[in-house]
């Protein structure tokens, strides 16, 4: 895993202190207009334990691949994972990353008014100025080339990669990277998550495009799979 996040070392310093927290098998990186390790730390612990309290009383939502209906009575987290989920057609816990990322994120905004959370290659962030997110596609020649631009917003920013050639998380596709960018770091983790799953090969990129032009919430997609890209919505790609 250390190796995977050596994308991490791409960051070049624009005005904001970055940092780690690390509980277990989250390892968030953080950036934010001061440290914030000890608050960072207390809401990634808070919301583990949501999450994990509540799979040690429902283990099937730890463990299936379809969408899971809850009560209303769930941990907000929870209740968001799974709708944000079930309305991309996959399993809950393929948010989890950026579920966390967005909730440790919108808490240290109490102390910030910029905050970028990345975990897992999932991003939460809310931003004052330009940015630029670079894209790691593993072995592909558009690896660690191209970036997406992101414009200040008084909304926050979610931008979520799904592989099938890089990293442990599990996607049915063989997409070296299936980007999307939502204004929900939840929303696009689900939905990088099954767009991922549908690209198998190069033919597929026209169909998933053509797919994701009826999804509201979706802001942008870039998919890469080996030597073909396929980009579509409201995004600025450049080079790096």
């Amino acid at each position: 895993m250390d190796k995977i996040r050596t994308y991490r070392n791409w960051v070049q310093d624009q005005g904001l202190v970055s940092f780690q927290v690390e509980i277990g098998e989250s390892n968030l990186f953080i950036r934010a207009e001061r440290g914030l390790d000890s608050q960072a730390k207390a809401s990634l612990g808070s919301r583990r334990e949501a999450i994990q309290d509540y799979i040690r009383k429902h283990p099937e939502f730890a463990t299936t691949l379809k969408p899971h209906s809850i009560k209303d009575s769930a941990p907000e987290i929870i209740q968001e994972m799974a709708g944000a989920c079930s309305s991309a057609g996959v399993g809950p816990m393929a948010a989890v990353a950026g579920a966390i990322a967005e909730y440790v994120g919108r808490d240290l905004l109490k102390f910030s008014s910029e905050i970028i959370v990345e975990n897992g290659g999932d991003i939460f962030m809310k931003t004052n100025r330009l940015r630029t997110v670079g894209i790691f596609a593993g072995k592909s020649s558009y690896s660690a080339k191209l970036a997406l631009e992101i414009v200040p917003s008084k909304n926050s920013w979610g931008i979520c990669t799904s592989s099938g050639t890089v990293g442990p998380s599990l996607s049915f596709g063989q997409a070296d990277a299936a980007v999307v960018v939502c204004n929900s770091a939840i929303l696009a983790d689900a939905w990088a998550t099954r767009l991922g799953n549908i690209v198998k090969s190069a033919d597929d990129l026209e169909k998933t495009l053509s797919f994701v032009k009826d999804i509201p919430e979706i802001k942008g997609v870039v998919i890469i799979i080996g030597e073909k890209i396929g980009v579509w919505g409201e995004i600025k790609l450049i080079k790096l």
